[in-house]
């Protein structure tokens, strides 16, 4: 059974920085390319970031480039967010989201359940 599961959403000051971690299981994490998606009340489900399954490239919406970077560890399963200078406007749910496996036409994706991140004073 695949698992996401997002970790590390907080309540935070503006300029702060947060952690995010999404945990997986049920699949073989190298194999897939994984991506982090936001989405703040009453608004559309957006991309922040993406990462190759092989982690050699990574990809940033032009809203978080500079200040977040996208990580995987497959030793451990888990993909990261590091989110440094958050503003208000970075207040969202955070989703993992992964597809592969890469190259296959049985493909699939999953979506973890989110974090609730919050940058206010």
């Amino acid at each position: 059974q695949v698992q996401l599961v997002e970790s590390g959403g907080a309540l935070v000051q503006p300029g702060g920085s947060l952690r995010l971690s999404c945990t997986t299981s049920g699949f073989t994490f190298s194999t897939y390319a994984m991506r982090w998606y936001r989405q703040a009340p009453g608004k559309e489900r957006d991309f922040v970031a993406g990462i190759a399954s092989t982690g050699a490239v990574t990809t940033y919406a032009d809203s978080v480039k500079g200040r977040f970077t996208i990580s995987r560890d497959s030793a451990k399963n888990t993909m990261y967010l590091q989110m440094n200078d958050l503003t208000p406007e970075d207040t969202a749910v955070y989703y993992c989201w992964a597809i592969g496996p890469i190259g296959s036409r049985d493909a699939r994706d999953y979506w973890g359940q989110g974090t609730q991140v919050t940058v206010s004073s």
